[in-house]
């Protein structure tokens, strides 16, 4: 019986290790973390084929809460069941909240941020690496096709120039959708998309945003913290710049629970941590109500993630069974390539700087066809970009 058992825990181990160590070294924001995901788990490991990645990844797009949190606990799920679902988002979730909690103290204790400034320097370079060996990796198995290709291309270029990540997203799926409908009608046959499996708890959620978002004066309180970062993790689909105008809109300008130059230190911390962007939610709560407000904020904003994982896990197995759905899924998977390849773009500009900087993204890129673990080469390039500052200075 001990073997049976230990046979049993070892996925629940092996999942524990790859998620605090994931969660203590992704730096970057959702594209770094799943790009570092996939290399884990579909290169090194072999957890996941390609295409069933991509599937996972194209579902977490249509939901809200934040995407690379949502990828592992749906990599939990798939390794390890409900238990592994739980270990999977709590374990990525863990390292950045206790990180986050001891910026908020030294901040609230020392009136400013620790400068972290040469720390991202080296980082990001790297992250360029990693998400651009993702996309390629990928990419051979989202686009099968010649028409594939070219939507790629068009919602590569829509995100380019602004248009909205959703209408990219939906709108492409729609698009492959349609067209695989037409053809399947011209043959004489009859595909069905599946009714949402997320409806349910999608409906409750946003009951609970509208309620939440009723009052126009709050007192502070933990009981109102939680509810309202409830809704945020229940209705934001992912996007910093989106979470920022709702912690702006109630936080700030209706309950005047901060400032504005909280809120804006708030973000930044966020962004320059590793982990979930929204342990921003854990920096708040630390700021309005210690420890136990960290906690409350960090459990409201990432609450909702797990429940719809959890009551929405077939989902992609339901639409893999159309072809239509599946047609839909195929071009959410495009559409989800192409905005990573729109923000790396983006991010590259920002990233390499400089001569070292390239440098440090082209070694980085030549150990990865190497297969060397990219949490490693994140962790020396922090170290080579601190080491920069300080003999830059």
């Amino acid at each position: 019986m001990s073997g049976v058992k230990s046979t049993r825990s070892r996925p629940l181990f092996e999942l524990a290790g790859l998620f605090l160590r994931l969660g203590t070294l992704a730096f970057g924001g959702p594209a770094a973390h799943i790009a570092m995901m996939e290399h884990e788990v579909v290169r090194q490991r072999g957890w996941l084929s390609h295409q069933e990645f991509l599937d996972l990844l194209g579902t977490v797009n249509l939901i809200p809460g934040p995407n690379s949190t949502e990828m592992a606990i749906f990599i939990g799920y798939r390794r390890a069941g409900w238990r592994g679902l739980i270990l999977g988002g709590a374990c990525f979730i863990l390292p950045a909240m206790l990180m986050v909690m001891a910026i908020a103290w030294a901040y609230l204790r020392f009136g400013s941020l620790p400068q972290a400034a040469g720390l991202l320097y080296g980082v990001k370079p790297v992250i360029i690496a990693v998400i651009l060996e993702a996309l390629w990796g990928l990419g051979h198995a989202a686009i099968k096709t010649r028409f594939l290709a070219i939507v790629g291309l068009a919602a590569t270029g829509s995100s380019l120039l602004g248009v909205n990540p959703l209408i990219v997203l939906f709108g492409t799926g729609f698009l492959v959708g349609a067209t695989r409908w037409v053809t399947h009608e011209r043959n004489g046959v009859v595909a069905v998309f599946p009714p949402p499996a997320v409806g349910p708890p999608m409906a409750f959620l946003t009951s609970v945003s509208a309620a939440s978002g009723a009052a126009t004066a709050v007192p502070f309180g933990l009981w109102p913290l939680f509810v309202f970062f409830l809704k945020i993790g229940s209705v934001v689909f992912g996007s910093g710049y989106v979470l920022l105008a709702f912690l702006r809109s109630d936080l700030v300008e209706r309950w005047h629970w901060l400032t504005a130059g909280q809120l804006l230190d708030a973000v930044a911390v966020g962004q320059v941590t590793p982990g979930p962007v929204f342990t921003t939610a854990t920096f708040i709560g630390y700021v309005l109500g210690g420890t136990l407000g960290s906690v409350v904020a960090t459990v409201g904003i990432f609450l909702p993630s797990f429940i719809v994982v959890a009551l929405g896990g077939f989902l992609v197995a339901r639409l893999r069974r159309s072809p239509v759905a599946g047609g839909f899924l195929d071009g959410v998977n495009v559409a989800t390539l192409a905005l990573m390849a729109a923000v790396t773009w983006q991010l590259g500009s920002a990233a390499l700087v400089d001569w070292v900087t390239v440098l440090l993204a082209l070694v980085a890129g030549a150990l990865l066809l190497r297969r060397v673990n990219s949490a490693w080469l994140v962790l020396g390039a922090a170290l080579v970009g601190l080491f920069a500052a300080h003999w830059m200075t």
